[in-house]
């Protein structure tokens, strides 16, 4: 059978496969402490559950809009302004199946066969492969931990030429924790106001999770906001993974274009998660707030633990639920007859030895880390530190 060239350039993301992986060992009765995928470990709130319930009883079953249902839509332009100070009316709003589909979406919307896109490192795995489906080109700007792994005004400008189309980064950072000050995305801006012909994408999923006081959007910067798109969705800081509902605001230009190439692809999105979704952003968010509380908690503890461990270097995430360690001081060491190469190697050495589940920072763009998510009980946090420390102490 010939298959369409473009899936050769698509792999399963290393989140997915190591999950899988782990699942496989439970399965076969080994004790696995998943620390891999980005899953909240909470349910969803009460409240949201309750207006899906009352949804499903007064018939919302049909159809949807492709957009999604105006009072959502007015949601959204609600919490943008009450937690971000920025102006997006319903009309410059779209809501999608996920915000993977609204990444998809716009990248799609944006970027031909040969634009450039900019995208620093590291990254969440699907942003590079988006943009390769779409035809673009992918240039990378390495930003490493000695940097807080944040991009500098510098650096941006050194990667930009004629080709360049798009910009794509996160903060809070999925893989890093990292999070752009206000400070530090008006040094951004000063480069992107040089260079009009450059689209921004700002993938802020998890606004919620910040540990160091309010969230700070490139969109607040007037002077580029008729080029910034602002990714955003009700999985990470609800607890509403499965529930599936992204939302993205822009210029009315890209909303329209997305509305197009949903209309063609999934049409709107599920009526029940619009209806609970409408709840959740216009409801009180203490529920939210005692989530982050328990997520600082364990990045205390995962940070301290993981700098105690000789060879092992680690920043302090400001946000998200991820650490992202650097462990190359190990490459080259060995235990038994396992030979710890790279970061996939440590990866590997980490499951099978330590029974531990985490994801190689190459997937992220980054070969000298790896991924630990700490959405996870703090017993689960503990067993698997002592088990990281005890067969990264066996390599030799």
């Amino acid at each position: 059978m010939q298959l369409a060239q473009r899936l050769n350039t698509i792999s399963e993301p290393q989140t997915i496969v190591m999950a899988k992986m782990s699942r496989e060992l439970k399965a076969k009765g080994v004790s696995i402490i998943d620390l891999s995928l980005g899953e909240p470990d909470f349910r969803t709130p009460d409240h949201i559950n309750e207006a899906a319930i009352k949804a499903i009883n007064e018939g919302y079953s049909k159809y949807t809009p492709v957009a999604g249902y105006p009072e959502l839509l007015e949601a959204v332009s609600i919490k943008l302004k009450r937690d971000n100070n920025l102006d997006y009316p319903p009309n410059q709003i779209i809501v999608s199946t996920g915000a993977k589909q609204s990444l998809a979406n716009a990248v799609m919307s944006i970027v031909d066969p040969g634009d450039e896109v900019i995208i620093p490192t590291p990254f969440w795995v699907t942003y590079a492969t988006q943009v390769e489906m779409a035809g673009g080109v992918v240039k990378y700007i390495k930003c490493g931990i000695d940097d807080d792994f944040k991009l500098t005004p510098e650096k941006l400008e050194a990667a930009i030429n004629s080709k360049t189309k798009l910009f794509m980064f996160s903060s809070p950072c999925n893989p890093t924790g990292s999070v752009y000050s206000r400070e530090e995305l008006a040094g951004l801006v000063s480069v992107f106001k040089r260079y009009p012909f450059i689209n921004i994408i700002s993938d802020e999923i998890y606004e919620y999770i910040n540990y160091v006081g309010g969230h700070e959007s490139i969109a607040q910067f007037e002077e580029i906001r008729d080029r910034v798109v602002v990714i955003n969705g009700m999985s990470k800081g609800f607890a509403m993974t499965g529930w599936r509902l992204g939302y993205m605001a822009g210029p009315t230009e890209i909303i329209r274009a997305c509305d197009k190439l949903q209309a063609q692809s999934t049409s709107g999105a599920n009526s029940i998660a619009q209806r609970a979704s409408i709840t959740a952003l216009l409801s009180d968010l203490e529920p939210t707030h005692k989530m982050v509380a328990a997520y600082k908690e364990r990045c205390d503890y995962v940070i301290n633990a993981l700098k105690q461990m000789p060879g092992v270097k680690a920043n302090y995430p400001h946000g998200a639920f991820y650490a992202f360690p650097d462990i190359s001081s190990f490459f080259g060491k060995k235990y038994g007859d396992t030979v710890i190469n790279n970061d996939l190697d440590m990866s590997m050495y980490l499951l099978n030895v330590g029974h531990v589940t985490t994801v190689c920072g190459s997937a992220f763009g980054d070969t000298d880390c790896l991924r630990l998510s700490f959405a996870t009980s703090m017993a689960n946090l503990q067993e698997a530190m002592a088990r990281m420390a005890d067969a990264l102490s066996k390599l030799q």
